[in-house]
């Protein structure tokens, strides 16, 4: 097999996107991450372009990497000036990094209105900054900029500007998409000319896509099935404008569809826990409909998909979810036949009849006609299938609760919640304070039951989500709650619908700790004694 060498650029192109931002210690975790992964050569950004990147470049010059090459990102020199005394190509020289990457301009367009230089002089100041680098011993990768632009401009001067590189002593010359308007046809007709152009300097071609046009990973996967063999991106397509290739999709695609090496079966399952480390650390919500790592990559709702999937799950899944680290989901909703409630039984250990599973499946249409929507909501469903089949104990038996708020007249707003419940014959009453009546009434909650019930020490709320469900009725509509809860290994989410949104919130924090301790229950005995002991 083929070995595409992968070269991330997030650290410095996706770092552009909007957004986007981390410290020199989080861009540390991020390389290590990348490392595990197996990317080939990390692009940290520009060794000195501000306190940062410099204490970013100190950082990575002490650390061990196990696979990873880092690169450090610069330009060709300065137009009249000579690529020794260039500040930005001697920064480079003395960073450290074993790689540098240079960009320069390919685009006639570019070299008349951006840089205003002549074609010869930019092919000088292409051919002097790279063989002034790989003197100084570095692995030295030239990126054309708007190289297909300038290659649908005048094709013949796009190929010179590479074989300047080339013959000055590049290893890898990058064909970049950097307007990301190019269509896969015509990025591997272009690749085509270069690799038969470049054929005699042994040089590695690569390819580097944006995705202005929705076409980065297409284009990307067309340049390697034309012979390039050096392919850049970023993690989840972060990057400027519509953002960059994404490696995420990029390496599975190479690897299972087209067969080339990148990583070992090893890393590629941990592909999805790597592009949701790299949202968790920048804060962003995954997305759930990314291709091979979402939440709903491989999530089937209609009856006939389920039905088929528990049969053999080639018949609507076109890879393995194992493979790329992520799991099958059966989402349950009035689409659901028989199938999906009795695979979800199976999941939580529930013995289900036809029958049971039948009344189950009419219940759940009934509860998503009052506004219920159980595909996010995976512990209330749980539940309503335990409340169903009479395997479920609830925590405790509710007496009443109560919120209050009261706003004052110097501006401060004070809530408090007061519950009263019963939990094996005995009662309790407690009263909190919180930053609303949700809050408050999780804190009283949990502390009449965190002392039976340890475990919930470790479920925290992540998410909390409202929706009106009949705007037409103003303030007075129905409202559906969701939360997302976590223990730190896993998540859940809980569902409660009710024209009182506090009572809705009610419905789903009972729903999210009840099932939080169904989670614990669960686990190995040494776990489970460890939680219960923290």
């Amino acid at each position: 097999m083929t070995h595409i060498e992968l070269y991330d650029t997030t650290l410095r192109d996706g770092m552009q996107g909007e957004g986007m931002s981390l410290s020199a210690q989080e861009k540390l975790r991020v390389a290590h991450r990348l490392d595990e992964l197996g990317i080939d050569l990390i692009e940290a950004g520009f060794p000195s372009s501000n306190p940062k990147e410099i204490e970013l470049f100190d950082l990575l010059s002490r650390e061990p990497f196990a696979h990873a090459q880092i690169a450090a990102f610069g330009m060709t020199r300065r137009r009249g000036a000579r690529a020794e005394a260039d500040p930005g190509l001697r920064n480079l020289a003395d960073s450290g990094a074993p790689v540098c990457t240079i960009v320069g301009k390919t685009w006639g367009l570019h070299l008349q209105k951006v840089v205003k230089v002549d074609r010869e002089e930019n092919l000088r100041m292409i051919s002097e900054s790279v063989a002034f680098l790989a003197a100084q011993g570095k692995r030295v990768i030239y990126d054309a900029e708007h190289f297909f632009d300038g290659f649908a401009d005048d094709p013949a001067y796009a190929l010179r500007c590479l074989l300047a590189a080339a013959d000055a002593g590049a290893d890898t010359v990058t064909c970049c998409d950097t307007n990301g308007g190019t269509l896969p046809h015509d990025i591997a007709a272009a690749i085509g000319t270069v690799l038969a152009g470049l054929e005699a300097s042994g040089v590695r071609i690569g390819i580097h896509c944006h995705d202005d046009a929705g076409c980065g990973v297409a284009g990307t996967l067309a340049a390697v099935e034309r012979g390039a063999v050096h392919v850049q991106g970023t993690m989840n397509g972060y990057g400027e404008r519509c953002g960059n290739a994404n490696l995420v999709t990029i390496i599975p695609n190479l690897q299972l569809k087209l067969g080339y090496e990148c990583v070992t079966g090893e890393q590629l399952a941990s592909l999805t826990q790597a592009a949701h480390f790299m949202d968790e650390l920048l804060n962003f919500t995954p997305d759930p409909d990314q291709p091979y790592v979402g939440r709903n990559a491989f999530a089937h709702k209609g009856g006939m998909h389920v039905a088929g999937v528990n049969v053999d799950p080639a018949t609507f899944e076109h890879v393995h979810p194992d493979v790329v680290g992520n799991r099958r989901e059966l989402l349950i909703s009035e689409l659901s036949g028989k199938g999906t409630v009795h695979a979800r039984a199976r999941d939580a250990g529930i013995p289900l009849g036809d029958e049971e599973a039948g009344r189950l499946a009419e219940r759940v249409k009934e509860l998503e006609h009052r506004g219920y929507h159980f595909e996010a909501a995976d512990g209330s469903f749980e539940l309503l299938l335990r409340k169903e089949t009479g395997e479920y104990e609830p925590l405790f038996r509710l007496e009443s609760w109560r919120a209050i708020v009261e706003k004052r007249a110097d501006g401060r707003v004070e809530t408090e919640a007061t519950i009263k419940i019963w939990v094996d014959g005995e009662r309790y009453v407690r009263t909190a304070e919180g930053n609303g009546p949700v809050h408050a009434l999780d804190r009283a909650l949990r502390d009449a039951l965190v002392e039976i019930y340890p475990h919930l020490r470790d479920i925290d709320l992540v998410n909390f989500k409202v929706r009106i469900l009949d705007e037409t009725k103003g303030t007075g509509s129905v409202t559906r709650v969701l939360l997302d809860a976590s223990d730190g290994d896993q998540v859940w989410g809980s569902i409660g619908v009710s024209e009182n949104v506090i009572e809705a919130s009610w419905e789903a924090l009972v729903d999210s700790l009840e099932f939080g301790m169904r989670v614990a229950g669960r686990q190995a005995p040494d776990e489970a004694a460890s939680a219960q002991s923290s």
